[in-house]
């Protein structure tokens, strides 16, 4: 059974997730049932995924209580704005098959277009009318996030960014940390390749008994990260939520800590666009 960690508008979602993309045309609604078999609660989706109907689906599926669930959709660049933002919303609010979404992101801040504050302006409002129930971001610097309150005066609940041993992403977490707002983490297994065969992580693993992804998984809980692994496979799937039942040691977490080195993905929230 998993922990929950409590957000600033004193909600609470589970401290592990399953993001349900990519699945590379596989079938999303079996990936999302099987996924709420296992025991997941938090399931992370995006409009731009082009999977919430099937998502949707697989909720519908399971025999898991709607208010056990913590569903997340996201914003995407083409509708940043106030109206564009709530049309997105009751999109993916259709497309899910649900009345209300548990957390809703901005998927991106694109300064660019310097939409980011309207689109944030829309999301409280969701949230004040009770479509939504708690309201972040994703990918924001903390600059970003600090206009945000300075117009709108709220913070996010949650900021989604790309975090794993090859970039943790410090100053950010201690930006969160001050104000309250809890990282989630997208590709918190730095996409499974170099990442998983490195001597550090597979000296812990063999040390506790537990696969290179399992100790990559606890280093995020046990800095009060929430990560959201994703995985196609049954047995990946269900290895990924078993997590609970073991501890790194601070040696371990700091030999971990070592890795540090860059982005993977290359996408600097300042300059990236996704629309």
């Amino acid at each position: 059974m998993t922990t929950t960690v409590t957000l600033n508008d004193g909600t609470t979602i589970p401290s592990i997730g399953f993001g349900t993309y990519p699945h590379d045309n596989d079938d999303s609604a079996a990936n999302t049932e099987h996924a709420l078999e296992i025991g997941y609660r938090l399931i992370d989706t995006a409009l731009s995924y082009e999977n919430e109907e099937e998502v949707g689906e697989g909720i519908r599926r399971s025999p898991v209580a709607r208010e056990e669930l913590v569903v997340t959709t996201k914003v995407p660049g083409r509708f940043h704005g106030y109206d564009g933002a709530r049309e997105s919303f009751e999109t993916s609010a259709k497309s899910l098959g649900l009345e209300t979404v548990d957390l809703l992101l901005i998927h991106w801040p694109l300064p660019r277009l310097d939409k980011y504050v309207d689109t944030w302006r829309a999301l409280i409002d969701l949230q004040q009318e009770g479509r939504v129930r708690s309201i972040g971001v994703s990918n924001f610097t903390p600059d970003h996030i600090r206009r945000l309150q300075d117009e709108t005066g709220v913070t996010p609940a949650v900021n989604q960014v790309e975090l794993h041993p090859y970039f943790q992403q410090r100053e950010q977490r201690a930006f969160h940390a001050e104000h309250g707002i809890v990282t989630e983490a997208w590709s918190p297994l730095g996409r499974g390749g170099d990442l998983l065969q490195e001597p550090r992580i597979l000296e812990v693993a063999d040390a506790l008994g537990v696969s290179a992804g399992q100790v990559v998984l606890r280093w995020h809980l046990q800095q009060g990260i929430v990560p959201i692994p994703k995985s196609k496979t049954p047995s990946r799937q269900r290895e990924n939520f078993d997590v609970f039942g073991f501890e790194l040691s601070e040696a371990q977490i700091a030999s971990i800590d070592e890795l540090e080195r860059d982005r993977i993905w290359g996408q600097d929230p300042n300059t990236y666009e996704e629309f």
